[in-house]
């Protein structure tokens, strides 16, 4: 059987906010040293599949830099196999793409070509690490025409997916997407295994719909249902999340620093695969003190710090005096001296001035503060959590030097919202 997976890349991810503003949302860093793209391509690879397909749409510069031609990943092949990044292009008949299912058939040509078996469809932003040769199994097994897969998330969280009932042989006979009132908490992960011939006839049934908005969750599962085709749920079990908002990014992260980790990516049987640049060690002077915490290479550390349960990206400066707690610190970074940083997101290349107060307070302690990339912030700042600076903010765009709650910091002239 071969199977040929496509990633879908061109989500825009406005609830993450200022992370992107300037990437699209697979492109994110993630624990480090990662991007959130790395997990699904990392996955094929662990799983024996080296013929895989990108898709993008927004910001796709950094996505397509990160990745370039699929070296880290083993996927620079030439022949066989190897890594395509397809972006949206102008031609008759096409335009940018209006949903997931319409990104897919806007390429099925090329999808389709050399006539793989089946076709694995993910999304580039989840973090999760799953053997697909699994699930290629299963849906043998169950001579599926489609396998979705689909997890358990607390029953809070379940309108933010697509709700699947299954019957007990684990055959979908409904599909919600989204829905205000969830009726169960078996969501849609966004990973679907489709026969190849039978991928091509559903997207043209749905292309022919002028009432569709031409996405797998909305319309095209469901419309495979309704038909009573063979479409069974592959239940997946391990750590999973969609990393769609600011406080799932936040809590993934502190997911890895707890021991034993919710999840593990230090596993050496399952590599998370990368491109990173070559960096000297991290040093940690004499006197500062950090727990619970990822420190990656380049990193520089002064005496008096201390950091707890927090993120630290490759070449970030930490100077003395600075304590920073429940937070995520981006690449190449600058703190100075004696700041104050509690459950924060600092995106790259950001200049903290001295004594700084960056996130939550006791009447905000659940909000997170986040500050955007390239920002440079005056001394004596004070950022509550749950208040946001934008990216290239620069310190004449301050007209005060506390920024609550709910406030939104951009360059004097931009008034574009994140």
């Amino acid at each position: 059987m071969v199977t040929r997976a496509v990633i879908l890349a061109g989500g825009e991810g406005t609830r993450l906010g200022i992370l992107t503003a300037k990437r699209a949302k697979p492109a994110v860093p993630f624990a480090g040293k990662y991007r959130i793209i790395d997990f699904p391509l990392s996955n094929c690879v662990n799983s024996k599949i080296f013929d895989v397909t990108i898709i993008t749409q927004y910001l796709p510069q950094s996505l397509i830099h990160h990745i370039g031609s699929g070296g880290p990943w083993d996927l620079n092949r030439e022949f066989t196999g190897g890594i395509k990044i397809f972006t949206p292009f102008k031609a008759k008949g096409a335009n940018w793409f209006s949903g997931t299912a319409d990104a897919v058939y806007q390429n099925i040509q090329y999808i389709l070509s050399n006539d793989p078996d089946l076709v694995l469809i993910l999304s580039g932003d989840h973090i999760y690490s799953m053997d697909f040769e699994k699930l290629i199994h299963f849906h043998q097994q169950m001579n599926a025409d489609v396998s979705i897969c689909v997890h358990t998330v607390p029953m809070e969280q379940a309108g933010r997916f697509g709700i699947v009932e299954v019957d007990r042989e684990m055959r979908v006979r409904k599909f919600i997407e989204k829905p205000e009132k969830p009726v169960s908490n078996l969501v849609n992960m966004g990973i679907y295994l489709f026969n190849a011939k039978v991928l091509k006839q559903y997207l043209q049934q749905d292309f022919q719909d002028s009432h569709s908005q031409h996405d797998f969750g909305k319309n095209v599962l469901p419309a495979i249902v309704k038909e009573r085709a063979r479409i069974f749920a592959f239940t997946y079990q391990d750590y999973w999340v969609d990393v769609g908002t600011i406080q799932t990014y936040w809590k993934a992260h502190m997911d890895l620093l707890v021991n034993p980790p919710v999840y593990d990516i230090r596993k050496r049987n399952w590599v998370i695969h990368t491109r990173s640049e070559e960096r000297p060690p991290a040093f940690i002077h004499q006197g500062a003190q950090v727990s619970a915490s990822l420190v990656c290479d380049g990193c520089i550390i002064e005496s008096d710090v201390e950091i707890r349960n927090s993120v630290i990206s490759p070449g970030v400066i930490i100077q003395r005096g600075t304590k920073i707690n429940e937070s995520i610190i981006l690449t190449d970074t600058m703190i100075s001296p004696d700041n104050l940083i509690q459950k924060a997101i600092i995106d790259k290349h950001v200049l903290l001035g001295k004594n700084c107060v960056v996130g939550s307070s006791l009447k905000k302690k659940n909000h997170i503060a986040m500050i955007g990339k390239n920002a440079i912030l005056p001394e004596g700042i004070n950022l509550e959590g749950g208040g946001m600076i934008g990216v290239d903010v620069a310190p004449r765009d301050f007209n005060s030097q506390s920024i609550h709650f709910g406030e939104l910091i951009l360059p004097k002239g931009n008034t574009d919202e994140i």
